[in-house]
């Protein structure tokens, strides 16, 4: 022990390999070894020396455990090293002490948690029947409700309560819940509930008159399908509304004329041309003029001014890019400077109270024409056309103003059908549902707008036709039919 000691005073290394048992043995004693060589100075040398015997005397003092530690073998370096000496009787208790207490952090042995798992499991069952008895006593006390199949807002309608006993199984129990979610999961409710009821309301109708659903294209959200018989609904109130006067040349106006109103809408068709402006734009321009020179007085030399005024507010709420106000200017050949079309716009915006979005022939038209190719098995694009041709020529006519849009609209789309095929008559179930007029009702209008078509009258205003007698519009302003509609009424 000594000479291994003076070993390691000296900075020699020690035969032995020093393990942690080792040092922990030796760490009593107050020593510490370095793991490598140390170096030392003469005069530390010396007290070394000096204190030789001294330490001696000390470490022979340490435990023989620890001695007898210091003759073990070397072990692989890789092994698992232990801080505790297998050879003494007090690390041994330690051991187990240290297991034991391993063994209360980890939980129970396996034969008690075996019997706590059992005990818990009894407990689980009892509280699941306890669970279950208290879920059959509030579903006894529950009365089951069921949505009216209306629209919203949902009224409830009472239901007898659901007599449930008190279960002691918790198959009884199951059963009641299902029961319970089938009831409430099979009832639409809300807008559903209001779907299936217009689908239910038109196939009854359809098994009569064999109606055709235009609106079950559901799938595309911009056809607003679930949503258009109530859209189209409050149109119709909304046209009644906001209807010009139909008697503002006789009552009011005085400077002006329905030929001079003509002369001006022709040619506001042909500035929509040029500028490629959506017909919306054009049937919105015509109702604002109207709607204005209804109730305001104005002078035969400042009516291009309206006219230009009108389109330039239609332009800006229908069109992506509107046309600037120097472009309106220029096409008066500058006779309106830019402050008197401004002024004009204000004046037009304030009499209206802002109120831009009014139903015109063109919104029912679109509508219309869609239950009229629902008949087709392919889209006919000559009915479109023609349709439309056939409801812009009412523009120029003041006459036209008396008829609702609605009814304008549903007329063209009759006079067109009979246009393009004379061996069938032109209304069907499908387009009078939708319409809402029978084919009678359309007998005035229909004969009115074929005086158009034909122009029995010599009208001379051609923007209009010159317009559909292109090809991108498949000629249809040459298109007449063979016979008169009259006969079919």
């Amino acid at each position: 022990m000594n000479k291994e000691y003076t070993t390691a005073v000296k900075g020699e290394e020690p035969t032995a390999r020093m393990t942690r048992a080792r040092a922990r043995a030796l760490g009593t004693s107050g020593r510490v070894f370095p793991s490598s060589k140390p170096s030392f100075k003469p005069e530390q040398k010396r007290a070394l020396r000096g204190n030789s015997k001294q330490t001696a005397s000390d470490e022979s003092k340490a435990p023989m455990n620890a001695a007898s530690g210091l003759h073990h073998k070397r072990r692989a370096v890789l092994k698992e090293v232990s801080n505790i000496c297998e050879n003494s009787q007090i690390n041994r208790m330690n051991v187990s002490k240290l297991q034991t207490g391993k063994r209360a952090a980890s939980g129970p042995p396996k034969k008690i948690a075996k019997v706590a798992a059992d005990v818990s499991v009894e407990t689980l069952h009892v509280e699941d029947e306890y669970v279950k008895t208290k879920l059959a006593e509030e579903l006894s006390k529950i009365r089951m409700v069921e949505p009216q199949d209306i629209a919203l807002p949902v009224k409830l309608k009472e239901r007898e309560p659901v007599e449930m006993s008190i279960c002691s199984t918790g198959s009884e129990c199951d059963k009641a819940n299902l029961t319970f979610l089938s009831f409430v999961t099979t009832k639409p409710f809300g807008f559903e509930a209001y779907q299936k009821k217009e689908e239910n309301k038109l196939e009854s109708q359809s098994n009569d008159l064999c109606i055709v659903n235009i609106d079950s294209n559901l799938k595309d959200p911009q056809s607003c399908s679930l949503y258009a018989p109530d859209i189209y609904n409050n149109i119709r109130v909304t046209e009644l509304h906001q209807r010009p006067s139909t008697t503002y040349m006789e009552s009011l106006q005085q400077d002006i004329n329905p030929n001079m109103r003509g002369i001006l809408i022709d040619w506001l068709v042909e500035v929509s041309e040029e500028y490629k402006l959506v017909p919306d734009t054009l049937y919105l321009t015509v109702n604002l003029i109207d709607r204005f020179l209804s109730q305001n007085y104005i002078e035969k030399q400042r009516l291009q001014l309206l006219g230009v005024s009108c389109m330039l507010i239609a332009s800006k709420y229908e069109e992506i890019c509107a046309p600037r106000v120097e472009e309106f200017c220029f096409i008066t050949d500058n006779t309106y400077t830019r402050g008197e079309v401004l002024k004009m716009e204000s004046q037009i915006l304030n009499f209206l109270h802002f109120q831009l979005s009014v139903p015109t022939t063109k919104t029912f038209l679109r509508r219309f024409i869609q239950a009229a190719q629902a008949s087709y098995e392919v889209s006919c694009v000559e009915l479109e056309f023609l349709a439309n041709y056939l409801a812009e020529l009412t523009l120029v006519e003041y006459d036209f103003l008396k008829y609702l849009p609605s009814l304008t609209a549903a007329s063209a789309v009759f006079l067109a059908r009979w246009t393009l095929n004379q061996s069938d008559h032109p209304w069907n179930p499908t387009l009078e549902h939708y319409t809402n007029y029978k084919a009678s009702e359309l007998k005035c209008t229909v004969l009115a707008l074929e005086d158009l078509q034909l122009n029995t009258n010599g009208c001379s205003l051609n923007a209009i036709r010159e317009k559909y007698r292109q090809e991108k519009f498949k000629r249809v302003a040459t298109l007449t039919p063979t016979e008169r509609v009259l006969s079919i009424f």
